[in-house]
């Protein structure tokens, strides 16, 4: 989300001792200036403004392609009628074959055309001829508890009179063509769903002269009663890529489990029972957001949680919470709860939510800051928790920890079992230097070896070359002294041992 950061935009400042994350309330509006809340899917536009923006490049789209249709066809004519002059004398059978050719061309051209026509807004005639055959969907057997909005829904209506039969006709209506737009992309359909809201409201203004406050309160009701029959249609579908999106943010929020409030700068002290109840509380109502189906009550979770985190900060600070306190700590709540399915959530709100509930109130201002909060953790980095590259990507990949609260500084009422674990936690730590450090060593001495062995082996090699060892043939063996002597025969013979008789 934060690739179209055009309205939400992270601004590390530098305080006294402490770097804090901080977000003006000018870069929560609208890139436009009208003074409605921005929003990082509309590219850093309201809602209003992005659909005035959606609709002039849809309309720009849409003339290029008609465009181009009528050129292929006034090619495809000139192709024709040059065709046809030079084979003029050609058999009346040829002709006919020809015609049919050229009415085919027409009808292809002419379904270009249409295929690349605008579509009619939503409650237009034509699409309520359409859709005059009831849905198969709709008149199944519904819930329980689709039929007791249905039923909260009547009951509602019952109290405006003419104006509330009119209200339930067009709904029924709406829904009914949404089931024959069940192929269109998402968009497309959140599209269909805002004109519906805008129709329905700008009708009530002016011709049924309803008050501003009651057309609020008639929306809320219109938005529960369509969402939640539309909810397992439009929420998460398989054609987007929502649930990518989905198992990324909770990969990534598991890979930052590691980070403490400290480094974020959040002002809230978990150690008062109080402020620890209201976090607990707040992220209750976070994980709480994916269980419901109106987009309104998702708004509402988000909302209670946002209150939970304003009134942690005032009992920690004994003062008014600031905006620059909420964003940390929202962030902190955000990681510490991890909850499932927060982009699709995200998406079903901005694609189906009332306009107006995310243009103004506190309601947009919190949805805001929860994009924003997203937004940060997808993109967090060393420089955002005021640690060096080198402790983050050890952190990250789970080679260690950050050091945990030093035993002495926990208070007296401090829980034993969390004393007990914080310590676990920190011998682990120094567990895990040690086997790095003794890994580290021992790769250094296998090192060390294999470079003596190499030196080794290189001098012996270069003595040999420089100095080579010459070996000679072996010494023929020496003969007998006199075996060569010519002159034996001249020697008297050697004398002979004589015995002698006593």
């Amino acid at each position: 989300m934060l690739s179209h950061s055009l309205v939400i935009r992270k601004k590390m400042s530098l305080k006294s001792e402490r770097r804090g994350i901080h977000v003006d309330q000018s870069e929560l509006l609208c890139k436009k200036g009208c003074g409605y809340y921005g929003n990082p899917a509309w590219q850093g536009f309201c809602s209003k403004c992005w659909r005035e923006e959606y609709h002039k490049a849809r309309q720009k789209q849409i003339q290029e392609d008609w465009e181009l249709a009528e050129r292929l066809q006034r090619e495809e004519e000139e192709a024709f009628a040059s065709s046809q002059s030079s084979q003029g004398a050609q058999s009346l059978t040829f002709s006919k074959f020809e015609e049919k050719k050229t009415n085919e061309k027409t009808r292809k051209v002419t379904t270009v055309k249409k295929f690349f026509s605008a579509s009619s807004r939503v409650g237009s005639k034509k699409e309520i001829q359409e859709a005059k055959a009831p849905s198969p969907s709709i008149n199944r057997q519904t819930s329980i508890e689709t039929d007791r909005v249905t039923k909260e829904f009547i009951d509602f209506l019952k109290t405006f009179h003419k104006t509330g039969q009119e209200i339930y006709k067009q709904t029924k209506m709406f829904l009914e063509t949404m089931h024959y737009k069940r192929d269109l992309s998402i968009e497309e359909q959140s599209e269909c769903t805002q004109d519906f809201y805008q129709n329905v409201a700008e009708r009530m203004q002016t011709r049924g002269k309803v008050p501003p406050e009651k057309v609020e309160k008639i929306m809320d009701q219109i938005e529960k009663h369509i969402m939640t029959r539309l909810y397992k249609f439009v929420f998460c579908p398989e054609t987007t890529d929502d649930e990518k999106k989905d198992l990324a943010i909770q990969k990534r929020i598991r890979a930052l489990h590691w980070v403490t409030p400290q480094m974020l700068c959040v002002p809230v002290n978990e150690e008062i029972p109080e402020v620890s109840d209201m976090v607990v509380k707040a992220i209750t109502d976070i994980i709480e957001m994916d269980s419901k189906r109106v987009p309104r009550d998702k708004l509402a979770c988000i909302t209670r949680c946002s209150k939970h985190i304003f009134n942690a900060i005032k009992i920690t600070k004994n003062e008014p919470a600031s905006a620059d306190d909420f964003l940390p700590t929202l962030i902190y709540i955000v990681l510490k709860g991890n909850p499932p399915r927060l982009q699709s959530n995200i998406q079903y709100i901005t694609r189906f939510c009332n306009p107006s509930r995310l243009m103004t109130g506190e309601d947009g201002y919190y949805f805001t800051n929860l994009c924003c909060a997203v937004a940060f953790i997808e993109k967090l980095d060393a420089q955002s928790l005021n640690l060096s590259q080198e402790d983050f990507d050890r952190y990250m990949s789970g080679q260690t920890s950050p050091r945990k609260q030093e035993s002495e500084t926990w208070a007296p009422e401090a829980c034993l079992g969390v004393k007990q674990m914080y310590k676990n936690l920190d011998l682990l730590s120094q567990l895990n230097e040690r086997q790095e450090r003794i890994m580290s060593e021992a790769k250094k001495l296998e090192k060390d070896l294999i470079d003596w062995t190499d030196g080794i082996a290189k001098e012996v090699q270069d003595i040999v070359e420089k100095y080579p060892l010459d070996i000679k043939p072996p010494n023929q063996p020496l003969a007998a002294i006199d075996s060569e002597n010519v002159e034996n025969d001249k020697l008297p013979p050697p004398l002979q041992p004589q015995v002698y008789a006593g």
